[in-house]
């Protein structure tokens, strides 16, 4: 890759080392990447640290700087970290639905495949604050959120208008972060988010449910599990698209 050029087909698990070395060995059968690209690829922290050193919204300017651990990526007072957008919830308790999706599907492991790597393109990318108990780690692990971008995207909008959420106390204790963007529009724009919401801001776009964060995020169905699939994939696809307009990158056929 030439420093300061991104191409937005870029599969980051291409050079994770060893990702797909006894893949679908790993976290049960259920398959998993022997290394994490949001630590391990060095194509993914540079292609953040490009996109990302810009003007912010508040006016100030952030230059990152690329280091290691958990200096991955930082800025003034700031430590920032990568984090998938997408997610194919391959846990263990979930086991049972993933198989009937496997039984509907021949070619399962190769949809699966071909799902991560589409999803490891830098649409599929963003950062975060890096903490413990930071938003990375408290969107995944709460029980209403689950890991889903789209009621992540929900509760940060909701942050702004100072409305309580599952992930109210964890985005106020990185105020200083979202100051930057001012509102819900210059977060939203930053980060090249404006496919994942309406075109007036004011309601973000769910891939899958209302959204009323009362009930089991996941999808509960062999269906509602392939339309959260494609959901994931049409916006990554979007976004790289957006991504490309806005930044003049490269888009190579794969």
């Amino acid at each position: 890759m030439n420093n300061g050029i991104i191409d937005i087909n870029f599969d980051f698990t291409s050079d994770t080392p060893n990702y797909w070395s006894d893949f679908w060995k790993r976290n049960n059968g259920l398959g998993a990447g022997a290394n994490d690209p949001d630590v391990c690829s060095k194509t993914l922290q540079n292609y953040h640290k490009l996109l990302w050193s810009k003007e912010l919204p508040n006016g100030e300017v952030m230059k990152l700087s690329a280091g290691r651990g958990y200096n991955y990526l930082t800025w003034k007072d700031f430590r920032f970290g990568s984090d998938s957008i997408t997610a194919s919830f391959r846990y263990n308790k979930y086991r049972v639905l993933l198989q009937r999706v496997e039984a509907v599907l021949p070619n399962y492991k190769l949809f699966m495949e071909n799902f991560l790597k589409k999803s490891y393109t830098i649409g599929g990318m963003i950062i975060f604050p890096k903490r413990f108990g930071g938003i990375n780690q408290s969107r995944g692990c709460n029980y209403y959120i689950k890991d889903r971008w789209d009621l992540t995207l929900e509760c940060i909008r909701k942050y702004y208008l100072n409305e309580t959420s599952p992930l109210y106390d964890t985005l106020v204790n990185d105020r200083s972060f979202f100051d930057l963007f001012v509102d819900f529009k210059g977060y939203v724009d930053f980060f090249y988010l404006q496919d994942c919401v309406s075109a007036d801001y004011s309601t973000v776009s769910l891939w899958l449910g209302d959204g009323d964060f009362k009930q089991n995020p996941l999808p509960q169905t062999v269906d509602e599990y392939l339309q959260w699939i494609n959901k994931n994939l049409e916006f990554v696809a979007k976004r790289n698209e957006r991504i490309q307009r806005e930044c003049g990158c490269e888009q190579n056929v794969i």
